[in-house]
């Protein structure tokens, strides 16, 4: 599964750790958080995410 960064503050969302914060399980792929997810660190929403460079 791949790796998400936000634009905005370079939070990287990692499918295999999730968001226990806001009970996304581990496991979780970006496409499947639920729409109204937002950056745990500066609140934007999935919109503002991209493909991490791995």
């Amino acid at each position: 599964m791949k790796k998400y960064v936000c634009k905005v503050c370079g939070y990287v969302y990692d499918p295999a750790v999730g968001d226990p914060d806001s009970d996304i399980a581990p496991g979780t792929a970006f496409e499947d958080l639920p729409a109204d997810w937002v950056c745990p660190l500066c609140g934007v929403g999935k919109e503002d995410f991209e493909p991490a460079d791995e």
